[in-house]
């Protein structure tokens, strides 16, 4: 699963699309979540675009923990649980789009 719960937040797994026209998080299966980030992957941008969104979308303090230059990522959310991110995910048949 690409969610894993820890004691002082969440991990999620993420498999990142650039250059989208729009900001949006899909959920493809139970496993799966693939982010569409807007902005191209150079110099940190998309990287940057994605914490912003998460951090925005979710209300907590969130991390790059792994995948710096990789198209799949790990991202930490501080003081949430998997539950939430579950739900949250799970809104308006699997797609949350940012405006």
């Amino acid at each position: 699963m690409n969610i894993k719960q820890t004691d002082t937040g969440v991990i999620l797994t993420i498999f990142v699309k650039p250059n989208s026209p729009k900001f949006k998080i899909e959920r493809t299966n139970d496993y799966d979540i693939i982010v569409y980030a807007t902005k191209e992957p150079q110099n940190g941008k998309v990287n940057r675009e994605i914490l912003k969104e998460f951090t925005k979308l979710f209300h907590t303090q969130t991390e790059l923990i792994s995948g710096l230059t990789s198209k799949e990522k790990k991202l930490y959310l501080k003081d949430i649980d998997k539950n939430t991110i579950d739900k949250l995910l799970k809104i308006d048949k699997k797609v949350i789009q940012q405006t």
